[in-house]
């Protein structure tokens, strides 16, 4: 069997390996033969590899790094909180003896007992099934961290198996900033993305710090990506 050894190269668009004969990207599906990838790659070739101190620059380059606000959670919780009120009224009311005055039911005192005491169980299960769901949507929420540079978006999430995925800013078509009274209160608000990426076409910020200061390096940064790689968005 003959080995043969495949030259590759990486994509100009989204830095994926693909073969050095490739003429469109198996990953970001760009055409690599058009002017704007000739560009692209006559810059990337430019470039000298990098040294330590000029990757300590580049990482100075974030523009913005957060993760969501618990805030996020608004709904969960106060769901949380009508469910626990459920298992406090079960531990503490005495529901056997109302139902059995309601219903008419003669009930042993041990009987009453048994319930009473299933009743309370109940209660602490209930109550302690909600807090521990609420503390795992919490860790998993502040499990996300994103990071916004002038080239790219990257944001990563999980607990046991961790995922990265990153989307180009010359995709970024259009973006907008929601903010309910709420949200202004509290300083947080949610900045969307529409992109030309096939993986995340709809991309959210979800109740995020800062989200005037991100909305505004998005926009700026993507108008400047498209200038530079000369993309133009159509209708």
């Amino acid at each position: 069997m003959t080995v043969v050894d495949l030259q590759t190269k990486p994509c100009p668009f989204c830095a994926e390996t693909i073969q050095a004969a490739a003429v469109k990207c198996r990953f970001c599906g760009e055409f690599l033969n058009t002017e704007k990838a000739k560009a692209l790659q006559a810059d990337s070739d430019a470039d000298p590899e990098l040294t330590e101190e000029e990757q300590e620059d580049a990482d100075d380059n974030i523009l913005f790094a957060g993760r969501p606000s618990l805030w996020g959670m608004a709904s969960a919780i106060v769901k949380g909180i009508v469910v626990l009120a459920i298992a406090w009224l079960l531990i503490r009311l005495p529901l056997e003896g109302y139902a059995a005055r309601l219903l008419a039911l003669k009930l042993t005192p041990t009987q009453v007992f048994a319930i009473g005491r299933y009743r309370v169980i109940a209660g602490v299960a209930i109550g302690g099934l909600v807090i521990l769901i609420l503390l795992l949507k919490a860790f998993k929420l502040k499990m996300i961290y994103y990071e916004v540079s002038a080239d790219r978006i990257e944001w990563s999430r999980g607990i046991l198996d961790r995922r990265v995925d990153n989307v180009d800013m010359f995709r970024v078509i259009d973006l907008k900033m929601r903010r309910s009274l709420l949200d202004c209160i509290f300083g947080v608000g949610t900045v969307e993305l529409i992109t030309t990426d096939k993986t995340d076409p709809e991309f959210e910020f979800e109740k995020v710090h800062d989200c005037r200061l991100l909305y505004d390096v998005i926009k700026k940064s993507s108008l400047e990506a498209d200038r530079k790689t000369g993309v133009v968005h159509l209708e």
